[in-house]
């Protein structure tokens, strides 16, 4: 059986390079809706596919359809925020700045599972909150116009407590349904609240970038499949406090790409985050 901790750093590295995906849609203006509505119905198709090659349990249907509406609902606000966010606020900052989102939902773990865990495993955890902290220093020296820094602020914070919701909803999902019929049903439900997103967006429309915002969904829903299944199989077998901790970090994975690609300043508290981060995942290993 593979372990709770590999599933986790597996769904780090899938969805680091999906989160990735949001700086280029970004980058190159592609309308979010297309691209949000391409991406969850990629993983909806994959998910109710798989679902029907599976074995399958007896369901709880009103607790699947409950905890499936809040998690697809805050999914999809947090991913729409996530990237309207970085049309406004550089991929260093935003990323970091979201990603506290795993303070909450640490703190949540702790006090509602009453999760144990080991000395070096709380040592770990308190390494990446440090590091995720370090990373967000960077927002007070952003030199972005003031107008843009506050629309961006506004769907960071829109993004990190979506962010939260959708992890926790998760736990629950992962412990007490089936993970493939969430999935399937959750990014559906996100795939129709997509079309509806037009009008509370910075982007015009531009026919000929539809072709590739479509692809560029595609290959988005191919990686957080995987990634989220991931994440869900290791919710499943470990605690949340850690497997968000070790999942919360993707953002790095997206931070580095943007910095090879894109050659976005890395400044010196994103080296020391990374450090950071580094160092958290190995003490939660212990």
């Amino acid at each position: 059986m593979i372990s709770w901790y590999f599933s986790a750093i597996l769904a780090l590295f899938l969805m680091g390079i999906q989160r990735f995906f949001y700086k280029v849609a970004a980058e190159r203006k592609y309308p979010t809706k297309w691209v949000t509505f391409s991406f969850m119905t990629t993983v909806t198709l994959l998910s109710a596919v798989a679902y029907l090659f599976q074995q399958h349990n007896d369901l709880n249907t009103r607790f699947l359809l409950a905890i499936t509406l809040i998690n697809s609902v805050s999914f999809l606000v947090a991913t729409v925020s996530h990237i309207e966010a970085l049309k406004y606020i550089p991929a260093n900052i935003a990323y970091s700045f979201i990603r506290l989102n795993v303070v909450v939902v640490v703190v949540f773990s702790i006090f509602y599972f009453k999760e144990q865990i080991s000395f070096f495993q709380a040592t770990g955890l308190l390494v990446a909150i440090a590091a995720i902290i370090v990373l967000t220093k960077q927002m007070d020296a952003d030199t972005t116009k003031a107008k843009t820094r506050r629309q961006g602020t506004i769907f960071i914070f829109l993004a990190l407590a979506s962010g939260a919701t959708a992890s926790i909803s998760s736990k629950f999902a992962a412990m007490h349904t089936d993970k493939l019929a969430f999935m399937a049903l959750s990014y559906f439900i996100g795939m129709i609240g997509s079309l509806g997103i037009s009008k509370a967006l910075s982007y015009k429309t531009t026919r000929n970038k539809l072709p590739a915002a479509l692809g560029l969904g595609l290959l988005m829903g191919l990686f957080n499949f995987a990634g989220y299944y991931a994440y869900l199989y290791a919710l499943e077998r470990g605690p949340l406090s850690l497997i968000s901790a070790i999942v919360g970090m993707h953002f790095v994975i997206a931070i580095v790409l943007s910095t090879v690609i894109y050659h976005e300043k890395i400044k010196p508290a994103v080296l020391v985050g990374i450090l950071l981060t580094v160092i958290s995942i190995i003490l939660i290993r212990i």
